[in-house]
C-alpha cells in the first residue's frame, strides 16, 4: 500500500479552462522522500492541493494510505496528511507559539492532557520549546517554519508536505528546516515531499518528480537527474551549481568518472584524483 497514489489524475479550475494537471500518475512509498520540481505553472503546487484535499481531481482517483479521497472522508485524510505553505504568516492563528500549535488538535477534540503531551514533543522534535509562549510573528523566517512544523507534527500524519516551504528563507535558514524535516522524518518513518524549484534542495531526496506543463516528464533519482542539464535548461530549470562545475572541469580534460550531486562529492573525488598524481 503506498502512502500517496495518484491515477490518471486531471485537473481544471473551471469547466471552459483548460487543464492545470493531465493524466499524471505516481506514487509516494511509506518513509520515502519525494521532491516534485518544475517551472513556475508546471502544476506543482495543485498537486500538493490536490494530496491534502484543498482541490479534488476533475478527473482520475487519489488514494492515502489506500483510501480514496473525496469529500466525504476529507477530514481523515487531513490528518494524515500534513502541509506547511511557502509563508508560515499565513498558517498562525494563535496569539502564542503554545496556542498555535495546539489549534489542529483541539479542532480535533484531543483530549487536554494528551494535547499537552504532544505540543511539548512536536516543539522539542523541531527545538522551538523554549520558545512556548512567544508570539510567532516576533520570529525569525526559519523560527516560524520551525513553529508551523511543529503545528503539522502534532496531528501525527503519515506525509507531511513542505509546499516551497524554504523559498523565503536564506540558504542557513533553508538548511536548518530541510535538516530538521530529515531527522524527524528518519525517526518517525514519516512520508516527505517537497516541493520546490531548487534542485540544490532535490538533490537531498531519495526520488524526483519533474513536471512541465502539467504532465509527468520524468520520475528518477538524484544522481540521474544531473545527468540531464541539456533537457532540464530546455524546460526551465536551473541546473545546480555543482553540475555546471563538473561539466566544466570535465571539458577541461578533468576525468569525473561520476556526476557528483553536491559539492562534498565534487571536493572528495578531485581530492581523490589529485591523491592519484
Amino acid at each position: 500500500m503506498h502512502a500517496i497514489e495518484f491515477r490518471n489524475v486531471s485537473f481544471r479550475y473551471e469547466e471552459d479552462q483548460p487543464y492545470v494537471l493531465r493524466n499524471v500518475s505516481f506514487q509516494v512509498e511509506t518513509g520515502e522522500w519525494l521532491a516534485i520540481i518544475g517551472h513556475n505553472g508546471s502544476g506543482k503546487s495543485t498537486i500538493a492541493k490536490l494530496m491534502n484535499g484543498l482541490l479534488f481531481p476533475s478527473e482520475g482517483e487519489i488514494f492515502i494510505n489506500g483510501i480514496p479521497l473525496t469529500e466525504e472522508n476529507i477530514w481523515e485524510i487531513r490528518s494524515q496528511v500534513g502541509m506547511v505553505f511557502q509563508n508560515p504568516d499565513n498558517q498562525f492563528v494563535g496569539t502564542t507559539v503554545r496556542d498555535d500549535v495546539a489549534f489542529g488538535l483541539e479542532n480535533r477534540g484531543v483530549p487536554r492532557t494528551e494535547m499537552m503531551e504532544r505540543i511539548t514533543s512536536s516543539l522539542e522534535q523541531v527545538r522551538m520549546h523554549d520558545y512556548l509562549l512567544h508570539e510567532p510573528y516576533r520570529l525569525s523566517g526559519g523560527q516560524k517554519q520551525r513553529v508551523a512544523i511543529a503545528g503539522v507534527l502534532a496531528i501525527s500524519p503519515r506525509v507531511i508536505i513542505l509546499d516551497e516551504a524554504t523559498a523565503m528563507l536564506d540558504p542557513l535558514g533553508r538548511k536548518e528546516i530541510l535538516d530538521t524535516v530529515h531527522r524527524v522524518q528518519a525517526e518517525q518513518q514519516i512520508g516527505l515531499i517537497t516541493i520546490t524549484h531548487d534542485l540544490n534542495e532535490v538533490m537531498q531526496a531519495e526520488r524526483v518528480l519533474v513536471m512541465n506543463n502539467g504532465e509527468v516528464w520524468m520520475t528518477t533519482v538524484p544522481r540521474e537527474l544531473v545527468k540531464k542539464q541539456t533537457e532540464l535548461q530546455q524546460i526551465g530549470l536551473d541546473v545546480p551549481f555543482v553540475s555546471q562545475l563538473a561539466h566544466a572541469l570535465q571539458k577541461l580534460g578533468v576525468p569525473l568518472t561520476e556526476e557528483p550531486i553536491d559539492h562534498e562529492e565534487l571536493l572528495d573525488t578531485l581530492w581523490t584524483l589529485h591523491s592519484r598524481k
